[in-house]
């Protein structure tokens, strides 16, 4: 625990104790960079993720000419800008060089720009080439943003990443050690087959200001530009073994379907997507968000609407490959249900349910997992739950995977994890829809587990209300349930609401002292594509704050959806009746599991409080066996006052 936190909290405590003790003056740091300093999540579209980088011609320092069509035999290229000026760019050139020799051994090759035109550039220290772009083509044709901005090419020149190369340095801060290698971290997942979990951030560094009209032109091709447009934002479904009902993974596939994908890309229903748009001016707050760029939408509809030109072969982007069919990369392990279930060609069925045994003898930490079904026909939606061991059945707060349509795999960030307790069961429960044709499903969930023990727990928990009824007849019922209180300090992740057939809108809101916000605003809930909805930086709920869910549901004869508009509809697992379910997937501070429990409980640390040698005295009276530590004994013979102040400390400050 921090020495100058103690002081604070042993002043206050000595305060009330009647003890004179003066509080140790407290700098402010500088190495915990703002909100506004450190690299924040980029919207992959936004940030020009899979688009092609025009072959750019260079001349480098040594007056060699080139193209980034050069660098075509490497695994991959990282387009790196920097300069020798900006301070970010100074500090992060150790970083640079060490990336450059580790990325050579892996087939990876690296380009560094100067983007700056009055920098004089000489002893740089890096091995690879390096360009002075004075005329600012290279820059334009990037869009690079600041002089420490890291750009990641594939074979192809799609690009891959774009964003900072660590967390560690920005304007007015610098940190010991990253916290977050972004670079790395996304190189390796490219290297192993997989899309980068974070594949844009921004780049604290010195702005750049690049000119538009510099950056060459890309033709409006398929292979240019389409192909990577439908690769980027439709097939993951839209594929062969993929849930969607066709696919569109080829030049004669998007010809063939090109009225449907005109109609749905004009109405705004694919890709799906459903919360409210940001306002004018404003991004969207969420890292998934699917809304076509303005760009991509545009230029899909005129080639639509145009000749079709398929354009030259050696503009196409390298295929999408999934291994084994997996979106995650190939798992750690595979939990596959015991035996197939039989689904009925016709009528209704009722929630199937049963278990896997992991029977792991230690818990686990899970960074991705994905649930697959083998018959996605007639699978409406799966939770997987993780019973403890012993428990073969029964509630679970929160699920631990889900499989919706569009929505099956969960990928988390380095540093995030779910725990998988030791010897637990994976409790399976499976919503069928028959489709008119007898079949029979296996469905099965592949896990990828973390390396080591992550700072954040991932965790979810739901806002319901089951006591709900909605008269007959009801265009805009509303239900609303609520956690009133946030027993800890938490972030939320990722929003999940959940209705069936009369679902209407959702809506998520956080009160605090200071008001109420809203954090998701669905204006137009869609059954059929129950969608995650993942914050591209984690919402911080403070302890004591609460969380609203409401939802409202349209049972009248207006809703084609429904079943029945003469019916009173109450919570029920069937889709005919009705849920009132709202997810939210958050974290916390594994180090706050120590002391604060599931409800939050206070825990007193296991090894004491440690008392800062300037106020043994100060404490004498209330460390008994002058041991220097706080045992629970001790603490809990505190007097009230001194025992709130060490407590709320504990809670908060924590190592």
């Amino acid at each position: 625990m921090r020495l100058t936190a103690f002081a604070v909290v042993f002043s206050l405590a000595s305060a009330a104790s009647g003890v004179d003790v003066a509080p140790e003056p407290r700098a402010k740091s500088v190495t915990d960079p703002s909100p506004k300093e450190a690299p924040k999540l980029r919207l992959p579209g936004e940030a020009g993720i899979g688009r092609l980088v025009p072959d750019v011609a260079f001349t480098d320092l040594t007056g060699k000419a080139g193209k980034l069509s050069d660098f075509r035999g490497s695994k991959l290229t990282v387009v790196a800008f920097t300069n020798t000026t900006c301070p970010v760019c100074k500090k992060f050139g150790p970083a640079l060089r060490r990336l450059e020799a580790d990325f050579a051994a892996k087939g990876v090759s690296v380009l560094f720009v100067n983007p700056t035109r009055t920098d004089k550039p000489r002893a740089h220290g890096f091995a690879g080439r390096y360009v002075h772009d004075t005329d600012g083509t290279l820059t334009a044709a990037f869009g690079a943003a600041t002089t420490a901005e890291v750009f990641v090419l594939d074979s192809a020149r799609t690009l891959q990443y774009r964003g900072a190369i660590s967390d560690q340095y920005g304007l007015g801060y610098a940190l010991d050690a990253p916290r977050t290698n972004y670079l790395a971290v996304a190189v390796a997942d490219l290297l192993a087959g997989r899309r980068p979990v974070v594949p844009a951030t921004t780049a604290p560094g010195c702005e750049l200001a690049p000119d538009a009209a510099k950056a060459p032109a890309v033709a409006l091709t398929y292979h240019a530009r389409v192909e990577r447009i439908v690769q980027t934002n439709c097939v993951e479904c839209h594929r062969a073994g993929g849930v969607a009902p066709f696919a569109l993974d080829t030049y004669d596939d998007v010809v063939a379907n090109k009225a449907m994908i005109r109609k749905v890309v004009n109405k705004g229903t694919m890709p799906p997507w459903f919360a409210a748009p940001a306002k004018a001016g404003a991004h969207s707050p969420f890292a998934n968000d699917r809304t076509l760029t303005a760009a991509d939408k545009s230029d899909l509809i005129a080639w639509l609407a145009g000749d079709m030109k398929k354009g030259d072969p050696a503009d196409a982007p390298l295929p999408r490959s999934y291994e084994s069919g997996w979106l995650i990369g190939k798992p750690d392990a595979v939990f596959e249900i015991p035996e197939p279930i039989a689904v009925t060609a016709e009528g209704t069925m009722p929630y199937q349910t049963t278990g896997v045994p992991t029977t792991f003898d230690e818990d686990r930490w899970v960074q991705a997992l994905e649930v697959q079904p083998t018959a996605r026909e007639v699978v409406h939606h799966v939770l997987v739950f993780a019973l403890p061991k012993g428990q073969k059945a029964g509630p679970v707060e929160g699920f631990f995977a889900v499989y919706v349509p569009g929505n099956n795999a969960l990928v988390y960030p380095e540093g995030y994890a779910k725990k998988l307790p030791k010897g637990a069961t994976l409790g399976f429960q499976i919503h069928y829809t028959p489709n008119g044709k007898a079949t029979s499903d296996r469905t099965k969930i592949g896990l990828i587990f973390a390396k080591e023990k992550p700072r954040y727990e991932v965790r979810v928990a739901e806002i319901s209300n089951k006591s709900f009824t909605i008269p007959p007849g009801a265009a805009n019922h509303k239900v609303v349930g609520a956690i009133p209180y946030v027993p800890f300090d938490a972030r939320i992740l990722a929003l999940f609401p959940h209705s069936h057939l009369r679902g209407k809108a959702a809506r998520y809101e956080l009160k605090s002292p200071t008001g109420t916000t809203t954090l998701l605003d669905v204006p137009h809930y869609d059954f059929n594509w129950q969608l995650q909805y993942r914050f591209a930086d984690p919402v911080p709920v403070p302890r004591g704050a609460g969380l609203i869910y409401t939802a409202w549901y349209d049972n009248s004869d207006k809703n084609p959806a429904n079943p029945d508009p003469k019916k009173e509809v109450k919570w029920g697992p069937q889709t005919f009746d009705e849920m009132h379910l709202g997810y939210v997937e958050f974290v916390i501070d594994s180090r706050v599991e120590s002391v604060i429990g599931p409800n939050g409980e206070f825990r007193f640390p296991k090894d004491g409080v440690p008392i800062p040698p300037r106020y043994l005295d100060a404490f004498k009276q209330y460390d008994t066996n002058g041991d220097g530590v706080l045992d629970e004994k001790e603490y809990n013979a505190l007097p009230p006052a001194i025992k709130n102040v060490v407590t709320e400390y504990v809670k908060r400050a924590l190592p």
